[in-house]
């Protein structure tokens, strides 16, 4: 039997992830992309609520700063206010990294000091990617840069390359064993599916199983839409 103590230390070490929040200018729409060292990833970092906007909370992960960081989005606060509510008091502030859009485009990030090397993060036009036990920036770099490249795609997509661009920086410098998509459409893609929301939990190649589940549930919306 697990016990309430043995949870929540589980829960909490999600040490060494890259993620990048995002939103598209065009559609509405919001999205996280991330992907761990550590397994089911998908289950404590992204964040995402339609019309308010996406998290991504790691390094020293808290799975409650982002249900309470949507909560202070939707009460209207800005990004850069919601992270100084959530870590205000927080004995473990520097051990944090939390990266946020919101609706309307805002965005901010923190990265604390004692998040695992290399660690960071790029604030872009519509985009916030962070990471911490990186092998280097460039890892960041060609998150950002994928994603811009391909605007004009709907947003799963450019979410999907620039997860993909970013493991083949180098990603977490301790190979990766779990990567995660999730998107909220401005209006519901599908009437069953109000979020894209993909999962790999534990896999030696994480991401690229991620593109081939992508792929297919593509194949299903062109089908079933």
């Amino acid at each position: 039997m697990v016990t309430r103590l043995k949870l929540k230390y589980f829960l909490s070490e999600a040490e060494g992830t890259f993620s990048l929040v995002a939103r598209c200018p065009k559609t509405h729409a919001l999205g996280v992309c991330v992907s761990s060292a550590t397994i089911a990833v998908g289950s404590a970092v992204p964040h995402v609520e339609p019309n308010v906007g996406a998290l991504a909370v790691q390094g020293y992960t808290n799975f409650f700063l982002g249900v309470n960081g949507l909560k202070l989005l939707r009460s209207g606060h800005p990004p850069e206010d919601v992270i100084n509510t959530l870590l205000k008091g927080d004995p473990l502030k520097e051990m944090r990294q939390i990266s946020i859009i919101d609706s309307l485009g805002r965005k901010a990030a923190f990265t604390g000091r004692e998040t695992l090397e290399w660690r960071g993060h790029i604030i872009g036009e519509n985009c916030v990617a962070a990471g911490n036990a990186l092998v280097s920036e460039k890892v960041l770099e060609a998150m950002v840069n994928a994603f811009e490249m391909a605007e004009g795609e709907w947003l799963a997509e450019r979410l999907m390359r620039s997860l993909e661009a970013g493991g083949k920086a180098g990603g977490d410098r301790r190979g990766v064993r779990s990567a995660a998509l999730i998107v909220a459409e401005r209006e519901p893609i599908h009437e069953s599916r109000p979020l894209v929301d993909l999962r790999v939990d534990l896999d030696i190649e994480p991401i690229k199983k991620l593109r081939i589940i992508f792929e297919s549930y593509k194949e299903w919306l062109r089908i079933t839409c």
